[in-house]
């Protein structure tokens, strides 16, 4: 995901993203990104982008993106309103996203701080559900999974969704990848039925095995650098669905 630091990074990672309820994929796709051009083209951005030539991305081709509003309850992007609000106002379809550190403090509390500066929603067609970022600790390679048991993640990751969805009234959609999911929650499937999850796979192979329970994705991030500003990603589904996902239907 594009953070505000360099930290470590795995270019093996494979995710997936989609929830059936929502309408938005039905099976995970296979294609390569060349064939899935004729998808909605996306990207994501923190502050490492500063101001973001909002209309050049659009002109190449972008029809959402991801902000990055918060990190654990301290961390607040310094560029967040250029950048949230600059995509709104040349046209593009714009959410938040807050960069989990669930060895800091509770799942609740962090929410709270990403609705807060954020990571609020509205059914106003241009504004995605609330996302939470969650992967391996780029701050300590020893600790991927935060020290928390798999028991502990889960909670976590469930006190964390509560807390938005009492905010905002949406759950919010899960960032991370299969091999994450599966090590450090220990193939949970409680999640899969009501959170639509984004894959972040980077290769030219597809996206690749999900995390235990989906069975479709979302939104893909397929790459770490590419046309738009951030990391490229892509919308499964038409540029229809993704404007009534935005909406809530």
């Amino acid at each position: 995901m594009a953070r505000d630091r360099k930290p470590f990074r795995r270019h093996s990672r494979a995710l997936a993203a989609s929830v059936a309820a929502l309408t938005v994929g039905g099976v995970a796709l296979a294609e390569t990104p060349v064939s899935a051009a004729s998808l909605p083209k996306g990207h994501d951005v923190s502050s490492h982008q500063k101001n973001v030539n909002w209309q050049k991305a659009k002109s190449k081709g972008a029809k959402f993106v991801y902000v990055k509003a918060t990190e654990s309850t301290t961390y607040r992007n310094p560029y967040f309103s250029q950048q949230y609000n600059g995509a709104r106002n040349v046209g593009i379809i714009r959410g938040a996203y807050h960069f989990a550190l669930p060895n800091k403090s509770s799942g609740k509390a962090q929410a709270a701080h990403f609705v807060r500066n954020g990571g609020n929603w509205s059914a106003d067609g241009w504004t995605l559900p609330p996302a939470l970022d969650i992967e391996y600790n780029p701050y300590d390679k020893k600790h991927k999974c935060y020290g928390l048991s798999k028991a502990k993640m889960v909670s976590w990751i469930k006190s964390f969704s509560d807390e938005v969805k009492r905010r905002t009234g949406r759950r919010p959609v899960i960032y991370t990848t299969a091999h994450w999911w599966n090590t450090c929650t220990g193939r949970s499937g409680a999640f899969a039925s009501n959170h639509p999850l984004w894959v972040a796979r980077y290769s030219s192979a597809g996206a690749g095995a999900l995390p235990a329970g989906w069975s479709a994705w979302t939104i893909w991030q397929f790459d770490n650098g590419g046309s738009l500003p951030g990391d490229q990603n892509l919308f499964n589904g038409s540029l229809t669905q993704l404007r009534k996902f935005a909406r809530g239907y």
